[in-house]
């Protein structure tokens, strides 16, 4: 049993902190007060050939892994970015899996590679108001016509929806009252972002800014044929295949995101003096740091072993929601633990911390909460009755 990240994987880590190093902090907070996407950054790992790292090479990808994707996007966030720099590519990383595996040459040909080269930016258009995490009580609908369907409804809490011109979209096609099972009737789009039939409202929220999160209104959208992937109704059981990676990726992020705090808060220790002593020599400031170092570690190590399950083409429900869990809990933690350990600087916007707090709370409630992880793990590990 190997915990060393093999020379390759190293080299990843190092070289997107170092790419990463060319937008400094300032340069996140500029974009989370003016709330502006940060194209420039997009596109410069576009241009480096990292949006694609675990795409298939025959579509412009690196052909690797969710253990290296994870990798970088840990990176990404400990450089200082954060959830806004992650969260820029985050959709790009994994959510044209159900395409992969499900699309046909045709439609892998015609999607793979614009999201591969930063050329298409898409959005997963799946929540909806009044439904939360009950994804099989989805109401939007795609009624079937000749060449197509007619798509009207609402969507809620979509990232990215501001700068899209792709959607990955969930649509029931069946009635709920005509479905036999609840997985059924739900169909997978990935079609055109249509702004003249799709109105996309933003939602003013706590952090992120420079990521957008929205409200979409969808009044006939015609989605073609070719656009629908697999097989009509079994959108539900495809999107599944994105779930355990997403958290993956999301662990990985609030890892990064948390040893970025950590590491904030440690140098402002060592040189803050109070009582004529730096305050880092003091256990009322080591010992919560030092706590929570160790605590994003052992959410790493969960991490990781999710990840190298995934990509073994292993079962790794039960891994991915814990390292979301415990990444998602303990990042929070850490960024609180900054922020109170220097005090006064800690609120201020030009330290960071405390936009580094605001940030935490994303991978801690998205995209499915602690509580309803902890119900799936006493479920399938403890065998306890299902709850919900």
């Amino acid at each position: 049993m190997d915990f060393a990240f093999t020379p390759d994987q190293q080299n990843i880590r190092e070289a997107i902190l170092r790419h990463c190093s060319q937008f400094p902090d300032e340069y996140w907070l500029e974009r989370d007060q003016s709330g502006e996407f940060p194209e420039d950054f997009y596109r410069s790992l576009a241009e480096a050939g990292w949006l694609g790292i675990a795409m298939p090479e025959r579509f412009g990808g690196s052909g690797l892994g969710i253990t290296e994707a994870a990798i970088m996007m840990q990176a990404i966030a400990e450089s200082g970015a954060g959830m806004s720099g992650a969260s820029a590519i985050h959709i790009n990383i994994f959510g044209l899996e159900p395409i992969i595996l499900f699309g046909t040459e045709e439609q892998q040909q015609r999607s793979i590679p614009g999201i591969a080269s930063g050329q298409d930016k898409t959005c997963f258009a799946v929540t909806e108001p009044n439904v939360g995490l009950n994804t099989t009580q989805l109401k939007v609908r795609a009624e079937r016509r000749e060449g197509g369907y007619l798509v009207n409804g609402e969507k809620i809490w979509i990232s990215t929806a501001q700068v899209a011109n792709k959607m990955l979209l969930l649509a029931r096609t069946t009635p709920l009252d005509q479905i036999k099972r609840k997985t059924d009737g739900l169909s997978l789009f990935y079609t055109d972002f249509d702004r003249s039939k799709i109105e996309t409202r933003l939602i003013h929220k706590m952090g992120r800014h420079a990521v957008d999160s929205n409200m979409l209104f969808i009044e006939d959208l015609w989605v073609p044929e070719a656009d629908l992937i697999g097989e009509e109704g079994q959108g539900f059981r495809y999107i599944l295949e994105g779930l355990n990676p997403e958290r993956v990726l999301l662990a990985a992020e609030a890892i990064g995101l948390g040893r970025a705090a950590i590491m904030k808060a440690s140098r402002y220790a060592k040189e803050r003096i109070v009582f004529d002593r730096p305050i880092g020599q003091n256990q009322g400031i080591q010992h919560p740091l030092a706590k929570c170092w160790a605590q994003l570690e052992a959410a790493n190590l969960m991490t990781m072993k999710a990840a190298t399950l995934f990509d073994k083409g292993e079962d790794c429900s039960v891994e991915a929601n814990t390292a979301k869990y415990l990444a998602g809990e303990f990042a929070f933690e850490a960024c609180h633990t900054a922020m109170l350990s220097m005090g006064g600087m800690g609120y201020a916007q030009e330290y960071h911390v405390e936009r580094y707090l605001r940030e935490s709370l994303i991978p801690r409630t998205a995209p499915v909460s602690p509580h309803m992880i902890l119900n799936f793990l006493a479920e399938k590990v403890l065998s306890l009755p299902k709850s919900y």
